[in-house]
Parts: structure tokens; C-alpha cells; sequence
């Protein structure tokens, strides 16, 4: 059961959106795993969080090389 419902979400998924969903959807199974025996939780918890926080970085990343681009100021 848990296999299938792991297979129809990586299905749906979008390559752009699998950038921390399926490391945050490793750490958060195993975490639910041993947390009381909820790894199909805990990998859907860890797949939003893990999306989250790769959106962040990659903002974090092109606010960074857009200031790297602005040419020095006169002062």
C-alpha cells in the first residue's frame, strides 16, 4: 500500500518541485518510521518541508547572483 501511494506521488510531481521533496520524502519516511511506525507520513511531511526549503535556497541564490551582477557604486 505504502509503495503504491509513494509511486503515485512521484508520478505527480513535476521535476522542478522534486528538488527537495524527494530528500526531504527520505529523511521525513525514515524519521516516521521510527517515530511510532508513520513513514507514509512522515515522507509527505518531509516532502513539503524539504520543497520549502529548496524554494528558499533557490531565492536565497538568485537574489545573491542578482547583487553580484549590480556594478559597484561611486561613493
Amino acid at each position: 500500500m505504502a509503495l503504491i501511494a509513494t509511486t503515485l506521488a512521484l508520478a505527480t510531481i513535476g521535476t522542478a518541485n522534486a528538488a527537495g521533496c524527494l530528500k526531504g520524502a527520505v529523511v521525513g519516511g525514515v524519521a516516521g518510521h521510527y517515530a511510532g511506525h508513520h513513514a507514509v507520513a512522515g515522507a509527505v511531511g518531509g516532502c513539503v518541508v524539504g520543497r520549502h526549503l529548496a524554494k528558499q535556497h533557490a531565492q536565497q541564490e538568485s537574489h545573491l547572483q542578482a547583487v553580484q551582477r549590480q556594478p559597484a557604486q561611486a561613493q
